[in-house]
């Protein structure tokens, strides 16, 4: 569907709209697909593994809200916990036992967590953890990865990925310079440069997402995360790990469980609030206590554990049990297997792990950011419009990764593997 036959839809009179009373006619700037060259789609509703937009037109969804949907649209048991906790109340701004429930939960799972504190999204979950950080080690610089998205942090904001690759939007308008300069950053999968940037600067922290997936998905060189876990402690600076996307999606424990390598402290979020607002950071309890009222480092929100955010995280992850993740990593095995297929000897490279995938228009996988900007983006756009004509929602940027889940059936990976061979011929 190209853009000019979008005028006289449903979604297209929405967007018009939009545009009058939100910035871009949207609330994040991915949503607005521009990075593919078409409009926005406006979503009605959504079931299992599909979403059906405004205008009737229905979708094999792999963007599941950005990784929340694990268990897909609307799960029976996610959308029952929710409507019970809201017939007892909304918000309380005291303690519940669900909160109490859900960190358990976590704490059961997380190998390097015995102790969180719930937020309300990933970006406060970072920007607290950060802080804790630089009360522990008496030290400001935070050292982070080119083309990784930790939330709208100030003095984050620079050379990441996700919506900011996409949008090609100057990393730090806005950002004190003060903030900026206490940003170390360093290519991904270089162990040279993270070698020199421990050696040269006193860092609080390093920042990592394990497993890359807002540069699309780049996993880490065999050693790398090993050499990060050593030089921090070598330096005594803390090792932070942004498991927002991979925490209990590619394994129970998330990326730490999967690789065998431990941080200091843990961000999560997406998943652990099934599909509602939720997020946290948690650690040992001897830094966590640090976190007021038990400890000095302030911080607080009012919808913090709120109680139907935690009603829904307690029923996603009581539903993955050994048998979800192998469901889980056979269909992302089956997807991207298919997309390989589909792609044939075209200069495609398909790149996965459970529950993760990304397809790069580019002969060899990227090692980094700079690599990931190499690729054929406006390909990759082409194909993304092809898929949405013949019913397939892929992520409208080739710097997010694919979302697939446990609602996805055989059936959805035939017809989206139909689908992209139809759209590589297309773009060909």
């Amino acid at each position: 569907m190209s853009t000019s036959s979008l005028s006289d839809t449903r979604s297209a009179e929405l967007y018009r709209r939009a545009l009058y009373v939100l910035p871009g006619g949207v609330n994040s700037p991915v949503r607005a697909m521009r990075a593919i060259g078409r409009e926005p789609i406006f979503i009605d509703r959504g079931s299992g593994a599909e979403i059906t937009d405004v205008d009737g037109n229905t979708y094999v969804d792999y963007v599941c809200s950005w990784g929340p949907l694990i268990h897909g649209h609307a799960h029976p048991a996610v959308v029952s916990a929710v409507t019970e906790a809201a017939v007892h109340g909304t918000s309380f701004g005291a303690p519940t036992a669900g909160e109490v429930e859900l960190a358990e939960l976590v704490c059961g799972r997380m190998p390097a967590v015995d102790m969180v504190r719930m937020t309300s999204s990933g970006t406060e979950a970072s920007m607290s953890a950060i802080r804790l950080a630089r009360a522990a080690t008496g030290r400001e610089k935070i050292l982070k990865f080119a083309g990784a998205y930790h939330g709208h942090v100030d003095g984050l904001l620079a050379e990441a990925g996700s919506g900011l690759a996409t949008a090609g939007i100057p990393a730090s308008p806005g950002v004190p310079q003060s903030a900026a300069a206490a940003t170390v950053i360093v290519p991904w999968n270089d162990p040279e440069a993270i070698r020199t940037a421990f050696a040269e600067h006193a860092l609080a922290a390093v920042l990592v997402e394990p497993y890359p997936a807002n540069m699309g998905l780049i996993p880490p060189a065999p050693g790398f995360l090993e050499l990060i876990r050593d030089l921090a402690t070598g330096y005594d600076a803390l090792l932070i790990f942004d498991e927002v996307i991979t925490g209990f999606r590619v394994a129970p424990g998330g990326a730490q469980e999967l690789t065998g390598v431990l941080p200091d402290l843990t961000v999560m979020g997406k998943v652990i609030g099934g599909g509602l607002p939720a997020a946290a950071f948690g650690g040992p309890a001897a830094l966590m206590e640090r976190i007021a009222p038990a400890g000095d480092v302030y911080q607080a929100g009012t919808l913090s554990g709120n109680p139907l955010a935690v009603a829904a995280g307690r029923a996603a992850l009581g539903l993955l049990d050994e048998q979800a993740y192998l469901r889980l990593s056979g269909t992302t095995r089956a997807l991207a297997d298919g997309l390989r297929e589909a792609a044939g000897d075209r200069p495609v490279s398909v790149v996965s792990t459970t529950g993760l995938l990304t397809v790069f228009f580019a002969p060899e996988p990227p090692r980094d950011y700079a690599g990931a900007v190499a690729c054929d983006t406006e390909a990759y756009g082409a194909w993304c419009r092809a898929l949405l004509a013949r019913g397939v929602y892929p992520p409208p940027s080739q710097f997010e990764a694919w979302f697939p889940s446990t609602a996805h059936t055989p059936e959805h990976i035939a017809r989206t593997v139909e689908a992209a061979a139809a759209a590589f011929a297309e773009v060909a």
